[in-house]
């Protein structure tokens, strides 16, 4: 192949002089020619083959001006060129030339010049259109040469520039950055800005002399800016193919940290990993060790060197909205995150080495796909590396639990829509874990190194994994011929749902009857379509006798079908356990006798220490949630809890809390929240006790056990802490120096609660009159314990009639709101909210219908929270006495009643079977003493 010579675009750009000049033109009529082009994608017709760039950016200006030459080929004849370009970046159309490459044998490569006829901007899009005047055959090969200009941002997109704190000089220092992810590429230069085309760079950047550019690849050499006399030229190694998005450099005063280099060490042939910062300290020491054994674990897993000859990883004080930006060869992070205790975000960020850079999602859309793939992989390294001793056993349930929250709303994502995007990552990674299991963790990692090195320099779908992964599993016998993991992972991640099983055993035969369903927790189950949403389960059963034995291997897969039968289960003195540490993420239900056995044997010694960890807080979380979906007696639910007493792991107590903070809230305007208190202090006061006072240096899960407890057991009135907190609390109030700091945060709730009258006005007070000098957060805390806390109707009373009343008063509309969310969190607060409201209804509507925000928003908080028959009647009562008067929270109210009609049902079904247990047990307790 002939190597084409391009001229030496240094000299090209001398005229630039970082002058910003808009020379584009626009076409009117490109808008009715091209309505079909979606999601900014171009048209297949031409592809670009290589890049070369020569950029200049102007830090002081906070410009940028450059020049393009992109190498492309013709797929198809066509007339057109289109390619992207952001709406602030300049174009100096008038300047674009366009060269076909004539290729004669003897004489060598020769251009000859193509006319473009004109060239514009499609409306509302960042696509520029070049209209040639005659059409280019298929297979031509053109150089597309674009001057073009722009502004550096101060926001983390494109090309930016940020500041920070020089720790030598204490000076203030700039640097320039790009973050080019997702498709920031067009904001920087025009190009072809979609993942799938990946080609090589050729790249030069001019710099102050006193600066340091940092690039995807290594610098080659540097020479003088021939204009600019305190300028510099960098030119750096032509890339290996690559996405746009993964183009980056920094320009900045960063050092490189002087070290040894660790290769040998780790015996790595490459890359060298440098460490750029503004300051120097043994840390950094710590830090490039870290990076070097992260690497060394990622590499042995995939057994596949990375094709770098370095990763700069560049810690910067205060980078602007992002925590980091990891792209091919470089690491830009904030320096706080890299010196984070821990592994999981070096893991996070080398990995996309691997499966991002080298390896790319083809479109956007399979971008999900790449992040739970990257994230679960560093999850994995970093607890091969500690032992899980960074995710102090939250990982993988915070977010399990979180997805089986979410996801079993009427209405997953109604009130966040920022959150399904989140979400659908958490449930991808979950998915992907589930796999890591069920297929065998050599399988799982045998298909992911030969998915990695069929995909090198190259992009990949969702698909690619799967299949890869299905390949090996049949190969290695992990998965049955007839199975698809292709089929499997498209059940889970193309449902925003989650199934649940539950199992039904016929004891006499040895077997068992699973179904699943759609979880649903949020009443009422009315969700459309929910009995067509069916799912592939592994169904991964533990048996009470070989409960020691780690097997996660799925030996059957409920293939999207409602009912399974199972045999060979083990007799009625026998319990079984299926999807044991939540290998996959769904709840599963047992029938009654099932249920009793896992409670009696958790009862024991031997049974805690048989059961593993994650076990032991599924079947809690289990219970408790299908509970109070409908799906389970409150009597077993609670049956369950009987082991806590001696239970003292923080992962298995993690449901608990929650349980105790959802449940007591949900329950707290019936007779039994009483009995439901008495009940918390009686699990909680022997482990608050247990773990006694704080220590130096003791684990962080015991200090926040010990936190947990003591809020609870306070809400709860446990009289020690109760005196405690008012103790503190008077220093407070009879010493001078009245600092919100003089009183420790976790005492303010439980005097508001149960304290006097005087003390709750002291706070109000200090809310009123509030310092100056310290914090609006403060203020915004202390606010929220005074409204949410109090147990007597008395204190919500006189603050509304300060908030909502009163001529003068010093509470905002921001204060206001918050006022109406809080007060929604107890039976206290909405009561006394809505006979409030009721009692002052002609003025608190002249006051506040107009203001549609806090108006729908006392509505909502005033009647959408009652659960009960009687609430739902003081509701009705209120709408029907002002029918047709709340305007545009009329339908707010209506959904309230609907709502409140439903919790009613559920109340009167489930607080009687509450209240017996809940007595039987106390009385039992109590007698035993």
């Amino acid at each position: 192949m002939h190597t084409i010579k391009f001229v030496h675009i240094g000299v090209v750009l001398l005229l630039c002089a970082f002058q910003l000049e808009a020379t584009v033109k626009r076409d009117i009529d490109l808008s009715a020619l091209y309505k079909g082009i979606s999601e900014d994608r171009l048209p297949k017709e031409i592809i670009p083959l290589s890049y070369e760039i020569k950029l200049e950016p102007n830090i002081e200006e906070q410009t940028f001006c450059g020049l393009v030459k992109i190498k492309l080929r013709w797929i198809n004849d066509f007339k057109k060129i289109f390619l992207h370009a952001h709406f602030d970046l300049i174009l100096k159309d008038d300047k674009i030339k366009l060269q076909k490459i004539k290729r004669d044998i003897g004489n060598g490569t020769t251009f000859e010049n193509i006319i473009i006829l004109r060239s514009g901007r499609l409306p509302r899009k960042t696509i520029y259109v070049l209209h040639l005047k005659e059409i280019v055959q298929k297979d031509s090969e053109c150089v597309l040469e674009i001057p073009f200009e722009g502004n550096i941002w101060e926001t983390a997109d494109g090309l930016f520039r940020g500041y920070y704190t020089n720790s030598t000089t204490l000076s203030q220092e700039v640097y320039l950055a790009t973050n080019l992810k997702p498709n920031n590429a067009r904001r920087l230069f025009p190009c072809f800005d979609e993942p799938g085309l990946k080609v090589p760079f050729t790249v030069s950047i001019a710099r102050p002399k006193n600066f340091t550019t940092v690039f995807n690849t290594p610098l080659l050499r540097t020479i003088q800016h021939p204009v600019l006399s305190h300028y510099m030229l960098d030119y750096f190694d032509k890339t290996p193919p690559m996405s746009t998005f993964t183009f980056g450099f920094v320009v900045s005063k960063l050092n490189r940290w002087s070290i040894n280099p660790m290769n040998e060490t780790y015996n790595l042939s490459s890359p060298t990993i440098n460490i750029w910062s503004n300051k120097f300290s043994t840390e950094l020491q710590e830090v490039h060790e870290k990076l070097y054994l992260v690497y060394e674990t990622i590499n042995d897993y995939f057994n596949l060197t990375i094709p770098l000859p370095k990763i700069d990883v560049l810690a910067i004080p205060d980078l602007p909205t992002i925590n980091s930006n990891g792209i091919w060869g470089i690491l830009t992070i904030r320096e706080t995150e890299l010196f984070k205790e821990g592994y999981f975000v070096l893991a996070r960020e080398l990995v996309n080495q691997w499966i991002g850079s080298w390896i790319t999602p083809e479109w956007w859309s399979e971008a999900n796909v790449n992040k739970a793939l990257t994230s679960f992989l560093a999850a994995e390294f970093a607890m091969t590396i500690d032992g899980g001793v960074e995710f102090n056993g939250k990982y993988p349930m915070t977010i399990l639990y979180s997805l089986y929250y979410e996801l079993s709303k009427r209405y997953p994502h109604s009130r966040i829509t920022g959150m399904k995007q989140e979400t659908e990552s958490f449930k991808t990674e979950l998915v992907i874990r589930m796999l890591n299991f069920t297929l065998g963790k050599s399988t799982f990692q045998n298909g992911l190194r030969k998915f990695i090195l069929n995909h090198r320099y190259k992009t990949f779908i969702g698909d690619d994994i799967w299949i890869a992964l299905s390949n090996q599993a049949i190969k290695d016998g992990t998965l049955d011929s007839g199975l698809n993991i292709s089929y499997i992972a498209e059940s889970w991640i193309s449902q925003n749902r989650l199934p649940l099983i539950t199992v039904n055993r016929d004891y006499d035969k040895g077997t068992a009857k699973i179904n699943q369903k759609v979880y649903l927790r949020e009443r009422p189950h009315d969700v459309p379509d929910k009995e067509k949403m069916l799912w592939w389960i592994p169904i991964i059963i533990s048996r009470q006798d070989t409960l020691n034995l780690p097997n996660y291997t799925s030996k059957v897969w409920m293939n999207r079908t409602k009912e399974i039968n199972i045999a060979n289960l083990p007799d009625k003195s026998q319990f079984i356990i299926i999807n044991k540490e939540e290998v996959g993420p769904f709840p599963v239900n047992y029938d009654e006798e099932n249920w009793n056995m896992l409670s009696n044997f958790l009862q024991t010694a031997k049974g805690r220490s048989a059961i593993p960890t994650y076990t032991r807080a599924k079947l809690l979380h289990d219970a408790w949630n299908l509970a109070y979906a409908g799906d389970l007696s409150f009597a077993t639910a609670f049956n369950m809890t009987l082991f806590m007493k001696y239970e003292r792991n923080h992962i298995v107590w993690s449901p608990v809390f929650t349980f105790i903070d959802h449940f007591g809230r949900y329950i707290d305007m019936s007779e039994v929240h009483t009995k439901f208190e008495r009940y918390t202090i009686y699990f909680l006061a022997p482990l608050y006790e247990e773990l006694g006072p704080e220590s130096e240096n003791e684990k962080h899960c015991k200090t926040e056990m010990r936190k947990l407890a003591k809020t609870f057991l306070c809400r709860a009135g446990y009289p020690p802490c109760i005196a405690e907190a008012q103790q503190s609390f008077g220093m407070w109030i009879n010493e001078s120096n009245t600092d919100f700091d003089r009183i420790p945060k976790e005492y303010i709730c439980p005097v508001f609660k149960w304290g006097s009258m005087e003390e709750w006005k002291f706070g109000l007070k200090y809310v009123s009159q509030f310092p100056k000098s310290r914090l609006r957060s403060e203020r915004t805390f202390l606010l929220k314990m005074l409204v949410g806390c109090p147990s007597e109707h008395e204190k919500i009373n006189h603050l509304l009639d300060l908030a909502l009343l009163g001529p003068n008063s010093n509470f905002t509309e921001n204060d206001i709101l918050l006022i109406f969310n809080t007060l929604t969190g107890g039976s206290v607060g909405y009561t006394s909210l809505l006979k409030f409201v009721v009692k002052n209804w002609t003025f608190i509507r002249q006051r506040f219908q107009t203001k549609t925000n806090l108006w729908d928003k006392l509505i909502s908080s005033a009647t959408g929270m009652f659960a009960t028959q009687k609430g739902y009647n003081m509701v009705k009562d209120f709408y029907d006495q002002h029918l047709g008067q709340f305007g545009s929270a009329q339908h707010i109210i209506e959904k309230s009643l609907r709502n409140i009609k439903e919790e009613a049902q559920w109340s009167d079904q489930n607080l009687p079977v509450i209240e017996k247990w809940l007595e039987t047990f106390l009385s039992n307790t109590i007698s035993k003493k």
